[in-house]
C-alpha cells in the first residue's frame, strides 16, 4: 500500500527517472533526424525556459513532457520520416535491453531505480506506438508513422 514513506520514491521516480526516459525518447527522434541531415532541437518539459544548452532547452516543468523539432532532411523520403518517428520507441527499447543486460551481467545492481526506469520506458513505448491523435497536429509516434507511410504527411514538431 502507498504510504507517506513512499513519497521519496515517488519524487525520485517522477522528477528524475521519468524525465530521463523522456530525454532518451526525444533523443531517439533527434538522432535519426540528425542522421538524415536535419537540424534538431529538443525541449524537455513545459512552461518557462530554465536553461538552454546548444539545441536542448529545459523548461520549468521538466518532468511533464518532451518534444523534438527538426527541419529539412537531405533527400526527403517517407521512410526517413517514419524512422525519425520510430526513433523514440527504438531508443527506449534499446535502453531497456541495455539496462536489463547490464543487470543480468551483474554490472548494474537490481535496484528500484532501474525497475522504475524500465517501467517508464515500457510505458512510453506502449503509448507512443498506439496510432492515435493527441490533438491537432499532435499524433502518437505510431500514428505519425502510419500517416507518413500512407499519406506522406510530415510532422516537424514531435512529442
Amino acid at each position: 500500500m502507498f504510504s507517506f514513506d513512499d513519497m521519496g520514491t515517488f519524487a525520485w521516480a517522477f522528477f528524475i527517472v521519468l524525465p530521463l526516459t523522456l530525454l532518451i525518447h526525444s533523443g531517439g527522434h533527434a538522432f535519426f533526424a540528425y542522421l538524415f541531415g536535419g537540424k534538431t532541437s529538443l525541449t524537455i518539459g513545459r512552461g518557462g525556459k530554465l536553461l538552454k544548452v546548444k539545441n536542448i532547452e529545459i523548461r520549468k516543468f521538466y518532468f511533464i513532457d518532451s518534444a523534438c523539432y527538426y527541419d529539412q532532411l537531405r533527400k526527403d523520403r517517407r521512410w526517413k520520416h517514419a524512422l525519425i518517428y520510430a526513433g523514440g520507441p527504438i531508443f527506449n527499447i534499446a535502453s531497456i535491453l541495455i539496462v536489463n543486460g547490464l543487470i543480468h551481467a551483474n554490472i548494474l545492481p537490481a535496484h528500484l531505480f532501474f525497475y522504475q526506469f524500465v517501467y517508464f520506458s515500457v510505458y512510453l513505448v506502449f503509448f507512443a506506438l498506439i496510432p492515435i491523435d493527441y490533438g491537432e497536429n499532435n499524433p502518437s509516434d505510431g500514428k505519425a508513422i502510419y500517416d507518413v507511410m500512407r499519406y506522406g504527411k510530415i510532422y516537424k514538431e514531435f512529442n
